[in-house]
């Protein structure tokens, strides 16, 4: 089985699908490994690194491609990438595939099987795999660094000579893996942290970091696989009602409630933000997504009189090498179920295999996405 890495070209993209170390393992078990010179560059792995390896180092993604059965990528292929591949050849990436249509289209058209990390199952045997949660380690703890860095006051408690300063209160909205990152990362900073999120289960989770779980009198919202159902706007209108107080009292709010496939639901509005205190900070997660802050702008900072509103854009981009290493060992695992004897094979029974794949041989898989391409233009 051969295997192409190239340089990722999204905008302030500095990840890598494969890291040298993962590269090595690959080729001991007998994989070939391309890799388009640069592609771990702005991660932090030179050239010399892959080649040391075993890698072979060319110097454009077409040559790489060119006898790849499977590329691996971080974000998903740009349409040139796409007609670039090896005509029935295989790409494995964060393929998003609502979010562009005219490229699951190209791919069903060139009988490309592409496999997207962000529908995989939520099941135990996946656990290897999950490249979100991965990724959500890294956005969590870096989310507290950038509240921490921009509030104009200590995380920790300090007693002084001068006086005792008391401890930051933060707030995390939402308490899946980014969101118990961001508690733990908050709890190790010394802040006093307070969570929220509409799963029960969420509960134990977050007293077991030392957070104060918020109890509202809303019913739970748990959907499948762990993650939170999407809520009826009566629900949303009287968790708004309940939570503003919190939020109000919290000097940095960290925002992480997601439902994959569906906008962020708005948890924070922007009465609440004007309620807030001078200089403190949103970090919102979501904001890619539509934002849990009404208010939030992709990449932006948006001021509400001295309160900051920051909407975060691919914040594990902004820790290229180990959100690198952590992805990197998401795709070995994946490869290994699509690598049989040394030959690409995937075995579609397999519900992992099933569940990511949107094209194959000419067909799209993925029931979401055919049909909403059968419902417009095919």
């Amino acid at each position: 089985m051969h295997v192409a890495v190239p340089r990722e070209t999204a905008p302030d993209e500095r990840r890598v699908a494969l890291v040298p170390d993962i590269v090595g393992r690959l080729v001991a078990a007998g994989t070939g490994v391309a890799v388009e010179a640069g592609a771990g560059t702005s991660s932090l792995f030179p050239d010399a690194s892959y080649e040391e390896k075993g890698a072979e180092v060319l110097k454009s993604a077409a040559e790489a491609f060119e006898r790849a059965d499977i590329v691996c990528k971080v974000q998903p292929p740009t349409l040139s990438e796409a007609r670039a591949l090896r005509e029935g050849g295989a790409v494995v990436s964060f393929l998003q595939p609502g979010s562009d249509l005219e490229l699951v289209r190209l791919l069903r058209d060139r009988r490309i099987s592409a496999f997207s990390l962000d529908l995989l199952p939520r099941i135990s045997r996946a656990q290897a795999m999950d490249a979100l949660s991965s990724q959500a380690t890294v956005s969590g703890y870096r989310a507290v660094l950038i509240a921490a860095e921009r509030l104009p006051r200590f995380f920790p408690l300090f007693m002084t000579a001068a006086g005792t300063v008391p401890p930051a209160k933060v707030l995390v909205l939402g308490a899946g893996v980014a969101g118990l990152q961001a508690i733990a990362t908050a709890r190790r900073l010394g802040a006093v942290v307070r969570a929220y999120d509409v799963r029960p289960a969420a509960r134990e989770e977050v007293k077991s970091l030392g957070a104060t779980f918020v109890e509202l009198e809303l019913e739970a919202q748990e959907g499948q696989g762990g993650y939170a159902a999407e809520q009826s706007e009566e629900f949303l209108r009287r968790q708004r009602e309940l939570i503003g107080t919190e939020v109000a009292a919290a000097d940095a709010v960290i925002t992480t409630a997601a439902i994959p496939g569906r906008p962020a639901p708005v948890l924070v509005t922007a009465d609440m933000v004007a309620r807030m205190s001078a200089g403190s900070i949103v970090v919102d997660l979501a904001a890619e997504s539509g934002g849990n802050c009404e208010l939030s702008k992709p990449g932006e900072d948006v001021l509400v009189g001295e309160v900051v509103v920051h909407g975060v854009r691919n914040l594990p981009s902004s820790m290229p090498m180990h959100a690198s290493f952590l992805y990197s060992r998401n795709i070995f695992e994946f490869l290994g179920l699509v690598d049989h004897e040394g030959t690409f094979s995937p075995d579609f029974d397999d519900e992992i295999i099933a569940g990511t794949c949107v094209t194959h041989e000419g067909e799209i898989l993925h029931k979401p996405t055919r049909e909403r391409i059968d419902g417009g233009s095919s």
